[in-house]
């Protein structure tokens, strides 16, 4: 392999790894100021304990050995000793850490809906099981030669495309922040405008680092394919999330008479979530209409939780899980030469499409809401009402995120 494609593949590990921190900011900076330690710690916690279970057994699971596996052999090379030790071990070693980045960041994103009220131990427990559960095995039926792969050719129509995670990420982490939102129940007080975010600065930091760790999430996988498709990977990324951000702002100013900072910022990741996995497979002007509808319906789909009675507390489900929906069908209307309006002329696109979207939510939100509710009738998940309302920084982590010098 080129030196060059390696040297881009190590580059996008690094982004997609930054991503994390990313999110720890961006959701940091959305929560009140006694939660903002407990909510980076999740994201820190996550990208410790994944990295840790990647190596020693998820990237064996991530790889099927079959169409109709469930995952691959956790203990076909555990710890990656066998996989060192050959010919190609250097680049394979990379692409499996390059791999373990996306498990990382997708654990790290459920965190949001259980903002001011989870016990770390407790999604410490979860993160590693549900990882090992659902994010592993699902990483294996979309990219690892498992059935969500081998869906087109198994029902003679155009394969499943899914090139960076909409269903293996952003469906499969909404799915499952929408299962925990309902176990842990509401927040204390729980209502619209309940908390306001503490530092907006904060979430606008996490956001630039997203979108500037998402060019390596998106095009990435392009330094084991000669960087062939990159060029359109990276106008798609930018130009849909600038879309969306145009999108997000203009319902904000029909709906509440001001476009606001956090929207802009809510409305870019909204962008970022939708084109994922559709990044390679749009022509640049449809991907600039997927981002301004991914920002408009995610801005309003965010409202939902007020409107059923869950509380996702930093609305994991209205931009991750709506926005990967979005952003997997939409591929079904518009895929280049497979999409209904673009080259296909019928429905097989999108019927592969909504397949594998229907199944990775039904899977990952069952597991989620088991697993949650073992947890919590066992261990506790939620914190007493009473350290909700003191912190959750100092009662669960004995620290504060701003020990300001008391006068």
């Amino acid at each position: 392999m080129e030196t060059g494609s390696i040297a881009w593949g190590l580059t996008a590990t690094a982004l997609v790894l930054f991503m994390t921190p990313g999110v720890a900011f961006f959701y940091g900076g959305l929560v009140k100021a006694k939660s903002v330690i407990s909510m980076m710690m999740m994201s820190f916690g996550a990208l410790g304990l994944i990295s840790v279970l990647w190596i020693l057994y998820g990237y064996n699971m991530s790889v099927a050995g079959s169409v109709t596996a469930f995952s691959g052999n956790p203990f076909s090379d555990f710890g990656l000793g066998a996989m060192a030790m050959g010919e190609t071990g250097s680049t394979d070693l990379l692409g499996a850490t390059y791999g373990a980045t996306f498990a990382i960041i997708t654990v790290a994103l459920i965190s949001g809906a259980v903002a001011d009220r989870a016990k770390f131990g407790s999604w410490m427990i979860f993160a590693g099981i549900w990882a090992t559960l659902v994010y592993f095995p699902v990483a294996a039926w979309v990219w690892g030669g498992g059935w969500i792969m081998n869906l087109g050719e198994t029902l003679g129509l155009p394969g499943v495309i899914d090139y960076a995670g909409g269903t293996a990420v952003h469906i499969n982490a909404g799915a499952a922040a929408l299962a925990l939102a309902l176990v842990l129940g509401k927040r204390v007080g729980f209502q619209k405008g309940i908390t306001k975010p503490h530092n907006v600065p904060l979430v606008l930091i996490g956001a630039s680092i997203l979108w500037f760790g998402w060019f390596g999430f998106n095009a990435g996988a392009e330094w084991l394919n000669g960087l062939a498709n990159v060029g359109i990977i990276v106008v798609n990324t930018l130009g849909a999330t600038a879309a969306a951000i145009l999108g997000w702002m203009l319902v904000e100013k029909f709906k509440d008479g001001k476009a606001t900072s956090v929207g802009a910022a809510s409305g870019a990741v909204a962008g970022l979530v939708a084109i994922t996995p559709a990044c390679a497979n749009l022509e640049p002007g449809w991907a600039l209409l997927l981002g301004a509808v991914a920002g408009a319906v995610c801005a309003l789909a965010v409202e939902l939780k007020f409107k059923l009675g869950f509380d996702d507390s930093l609305d994991v489900v209205g931009i991750h899980l709506v926005g990967g929906v979005i952003g997997t069908l939409y591929l079904g209307f518009f895929a280049i030469g497979t999409g209904l309006f673009t080259g296909g002329g019928d429905l097989g696109q999108l019927t592969v499409q909504a397949i594998a979207a229907f199944s990775v939510f039904v899977y990952s939100f069952v597991v989620a809401y088991l697993l949650g509710f073992a947890i919590e009738k066992t261990i506790g998940f939620r914190i007493k009402n009473e350290d909700e309302l003191a912190g959750i920084d100092t009662s669960v982590h004995g620290e504060e995120g701003y020990a300001l010098e008391r006068v």
